[in-house]
């Protein structure tokens, strides 16, 4: 559904995301490991994130498609890569505050709002669990929601495209043989979210009023948001184990 969210408030977080990880990485280094992202180092994850900015920015500017392989390449071999990826981040929020309201640009998730927004929106939880990520290489281990420190509201918007936009995808495999009826509840901003697993796409609408369910998924929107995107374990579930279904099936990669 269109986000709830005025733009401002998702460059800020594009903005606020930014520096965390920035401090993140200062405070650990650049080859530490990251726990979130299986096989990475931080500069693995500040050279793919400045890359999806520089690329999402091509996007919103109307510019020729870039070679993102070239771009990941740039972000690991530049001297500098923090300030490479701060710059990338600042000329991404501008490009979006000079865009015009009415941009009509490609965007690939359903059910999303006009692509101005849809592409601030993106970026705000794109470098929102990016920074989770840096937070996990300085913790060497998952974070809590609490030290996630993510806004409520932001959270609960972040769950919301996660479960619209992507999981409905035909794609990601969340079908089932047997019908399940899932409650996503969370009980900090009162937001709900109704999904269906069938043997077609899921579907999920925003309720905001919690039904009977076969499986009801409960937290605050920030555990929520970090359980949903695979990085964090706080997210508690009754009836049938779909969060075990979910970690199996719904890995968002870079494609």
């Amino acid at each position: 559904m269109p986000t709830t969210l005025p733009m401002a408030q998702h460059l800020e977080g594009i903005a606020l995301a930014t520096a965390r990880l920035d401090a993140y990485a200062q405070s650990t280094g650049l080859e530490a490991t990251v726990p979130t992202c299986r096989g990475w180092t931080v500069s693995r994850l500040i050279a793919h994130l400045g890359m999806v900015h520089r690329w999402a920015t091509a996007i919103v500017r109307e510019l020729p498609r870039q070679d993102t392989e070239r771009l990941e390449e740039e972000g690991l071999e530049t001297a500098d890569p923090l300030t490479w990826l701060g710059h990338g981040s600042d000329v991404l929020r501008a490009s979006l505050r000079r865009a015009p309201a009415d941009l009509d640009v490609f965007f690939f998730l359903n059910d999303a709002p006009a692509p101005r927004e849809a592409w601030a929106r993106r970026q705000c939880h794109e470098t929102t669990v990016h920074a989770v990520d840096a937070l996990s290489a300085q913790l060497g281990r998952v974070p809590t929601s609490v030290e996630a420190d993510i806004p409520p509201e932001v959270a609960a918007d972040g769950v919301d495209e996660l479960l619209s936009g992507f999981a409905t995808r035909p794609g990601e495999g969340l079908t089932s043989t047997q019908r399940v009826e899932v409650d996503v509840r969370a009980v900090d901003t009162g937001d709900v979210w109704r999904a269906v697993v069938s043997d077609g796409p899921l579907q999920v609408v925003r309720t905001g009023r919690p039904q009977e369910a076969d499986s009801v998924v409960t937290g605050t929107a920030a555990q929520l948001y970090l359980g949903l995107w695979n990085r964090g374990e706080e997210m508690s579930c009754e009836g049938r184990d779909v969060v075990s279904f979910w970690r199996d099936r719904m890995q968002v990669t870079w494609g």
